[in-house]
């Protein structure tokens, strides 16, 4: 089995790779190539997988390569894990929205958006290159934002799937608490990428007890200090929300937060330059600890467990279950059966099929409604560009909804991000 990683300089690989190793019962990786434009960063990660799978005795060779061509040539899937501009396009996506009193911040409101327009075109780009030069590969999206990039690649007609660790680690959050195994915890999992709420918390099967209520009622205090959100209102909700719900539900104080210290960006390009000086080391040969500070933690189990779903023949075609970001299909009445969900579904080589969920009430699909009409204007500015478009899509956003912040954070978006915007 051939896996290439487009932005395989990443300094999230090496958990990738990690994955691999300690999971290769589960997905038998042959070959794995790297691809990314970055030669000094590609070096250096390439070298760390070589010695993580060698540590582990496991047989893969990794292959690196500037080429993405050749590098995707004959993959069975090719994951996507990029960020165009890099950590300087996100220190600014994480800036400019405060001036106009908006959260600043890398996938959601209008850093969000400069973050999609900056990356959907390239995404397709790659995804159409994927295509040519293997016409039967998955294309595994954890480039963010990830509902949106998925339903452009989804919309192009690629066979594409979109995948977001925020839910595998509210398992394994989980699953500590209650003192049981991860694999013993099902998650009733709903919304949009970044956007989702556990709705029941399941032990020992899909049709196991929901415990979430005593989940609330026993580390509810731990679970709200974790989520930096007010204890009594996950007792009024009752529900477990994503830590991104904290842009709504305490955007004004989380903007006066974000106003008086050094942005995510800025911490992670410190981390990012700490990780590389560790890669270079030839001694390194597992994945440092301060990796686990950089994010995307569980990041390789998800990617193992879908990958090995996507190419697998386990009991016909759709034999696993992970939450996954996939087209609506019915699943939430309330949304156009093509907008992109992100829920639990039943994945295997034909894909995945999203798995029946309640209703989630006015107060959740109310939000749900309305930013995924935001995600589909942000992918029609993507798509078709224009400086109206972009207006619109930040006038349709929840945590925006005003016409001259909507023109303010336009204006902004336009001068901040003109070298990756081909229509200015």
């Amino acid at each position: 089995m051939k896996l290439a990683v487009v932005g395989g300089g990443s300094t999230y690989t090496p958990e990738l790779v990690d994955g691999f190793a300690r999971l290769r019962e589960v997905l038998p990786l042959g070959e794995l190539v790297l691809v990314d434009p970055a030669a000094d960063r590609l070096e250096r990660v390439g070298g760390l997988a070589r010695r993580i799978l060698a540590r582990q005795g496991h047989p893969a060779t990794v292959a690196t390569t500037g080429d993405l061509d050749s590098g995707v040539a004959d993959a069975d899937a090719v994951l996507l894990q990029l960020r165009v501009g890099g950590q300087a396009a996100r220190e600014q996506d994480e800036t400019w929205p405060l001036e106009c009193g908006c959260v600043g911040q890398e996938t959601t409101g209008a850093g969000g958006l400069a973050k999609a327009l900056r990356t959907v075109p390239v995404v397709l780009d790659i995804a159409e290159r994927v295509r040519r030069a293997s016409p039967g590969a998955w294309i595994i999206d954890f480039t963010n934002p990830v509902g949106i990039v998925t339903r452009a690649l989804l919309q192009a007609g690629h066979r594409a799937i979109g995948l977001c660790n925020v839910a595998i680690g509210l398992q394994r959050r989980f699953a500590r608490l209650l003192g049981v195994s991860p694999g013993e915890v099902h998650l009733e999992h709903l919304g949009l990428n970044h956007l989702t709420w556990e709705t029941a918390v399941r032990v020992g099967g899909p049709e196991g007890a929901d415990v979430l209520p005593e989940l609330l009622a026993e580390h509810g205090a731990v679970l709200a200090d974790a989520l930096r959100l007010p204890r009594p209102l996950l007792d009024r909700l009752g529900v477990v929300p994503s830590y991104y719900l904290r842009y709504f539900y305490a955007h004004d104080e989380v903007v006066r937060e974000l106003r008086t210290k050094p942005s995510r960006a800025a911490e992670v390009a410190g981390m990012e330059r700490r990780l590389l000086e560790l890669y270079g080391d030839p001694a390194l040969d597992e994945k440092p600890a301060l990796l686990a500070s950089r994010g995307g933690a569980y990041y390789s189990e998800a990617a193992v467990e879908l990958t090995a779903a996507l190419l697998g023949d386990g009991g016909g075609p759709y034999s696993q279950y992970q939450v996954v970001n996939t087209y609506n299909d019915g699943t939430l009445p309330f949304l156009p059966d093509d907008a992109v969900i992100e829920v639990r579904a039943a994945v295997g080589p034909d894909g995945a099929r999203p798995l029946a969920v309640p209703r989630p009430g006015p107060l959740y699909e109310g939000l749900i409604a309305h930013v995924t009409a935001y995600e589909r204007l942000a992918l029609e500015a993507a798509l078709l560009g224009g400086r109206d478009r972009v207006s619109t899509a930040l006038l349709a956003h929840p945590l925006i909804g005003q016409y001259t912040r909507a023109e303010a954070l336009t204006e902004r978006l336009i001068a901040h991000n003109r070298e990756h915007l081909a229509w200015v």
